[in-house]
């Protein structure tokens, strides 16, 4: 037998020691409910699927579990971000009452972009609800309650900010007029359908290999996924993509500033991603680079 000692840190309760007697043959299954803990062992978080009798210990081991308070799944993690900003969006387009002033209710602006950018603002978060429930395969389980409503206030905050000046009664049109409009449309639906393609590809990629298969992905027949050849991360360029055709498409500031945001996050997680690849393949592409070809 493996004798394991356990210590369990809650927010909720005081240390206990707990000792296990543990068949080799056998396997460790911890489940609360209501609670989601997440396993340490030597300062290092385990994964989902490792077994006790495969670790690296001697026949007596301390593993610590820490109490992570209130946890949400992904799936709704995506949801409450995405619907929030397409419904604030909504409002703020069919100017309902106490947004702007009250001869203003309910009307709609005389120009076409107003309308382009409201239908590119949906179509875009709509992509995104479809792909958090039918595309992506998320590595962990849950996120802490705490963090969802950090990104939901940052979310729903900027779609509003933004709303509320490309539909203001005031708004100007773009200062190169159609042919600003119709360029910048143009990238933004190339960029969304981009962005799609690297979704599947990359949910393509884990339905074939599995959870335990470890591979970094590779350009598909899709013209779409060959940005492959030259960045880790062609999701968040053409992330990027998106949002600076849709700025300048509406020449409006709130929404080039969070592009810039957003753009320096996705560039740290593609950094990570990046050098995560990296080194674990000794085979990876070296032309690759983090989100932006040839330089970053």
């Amino acid at each position: 037998c493996l004798l394991i000692v356990v210590q369990v840190r809650s927010a909720t309760t005081e240390n206990v020691w707990l000792r296990l007697l543990l068949p080799k043959e056998g396997q460790l299954v911890i489940k609360s409910k209501g609670l989601v803990y997440n396993v340490f062992s030597e300062g290092k978080s385990l994964r989902d699927d490792d077994v006790l009798q495969n670790l690296p210990v001697g026949t007596t081991a301390t593993i610590y579990f820490k109490d992570l308070g209130p946890q949400v799944g992904w799936t709704m993690v995506f949801l409450a971000e995405y619907l929030g900003p397409l419904f604030i969006y909504l409002l703020f387009y069919f100017r309902a009452p106490y947004i702007y002033s009250h001869q203003d209710v309910f009307t709609s602006s005389p120009y076409s972009v107003v309308t382009l950018a409201c239908a590119c603002h949906t179509c875009h978060y709509i992509k995104r609800l479809i792909e958090a429930i039918f595309v992506h395969r998320f590595s962990h389980g849950t996120m802490p309650l705490r963090t969802i409503v950090r990104n939901c206030v940052y979310y729903w905050a900027f779609s509003a900010w933004l709303a509320f000046y490309i539909n203001h009664p005031l708004y100007t049109p773009p200062s190169y007029g159609d042919m600003q409009v119709n360029y910048a449309l143009a990238i933004f639906v190339l960029c969304e359908l981009g962005n799609f393609s690297i979704h599947v590809a990359l949910n393509n990629l884990k339905a074939e290999g599995g959870p335990k298969c470890r591979r970094f992905p590779h350009p598909t027949k899709n013209p779409f996924t060959w940005l492959f050849f030259f960045v880790s991360c062609p999701n968040y360029t053409y992330e990027v993509g998106a949002w600076a055709s849709f700025s300048v498409m509406t020449q409006c500031l709130p929404v080039a500033l969070f592009t810039f945001l957003a753009f320096i996050q996705m560039t740290i997680w593609a950094k990570g991603k990046h050098k995560t690849y990296s080194r674990e393949f000794k085979d990876y592409p070296q032309l690759r680079m983090p989100i932006i070809p040839l330089l970053l």
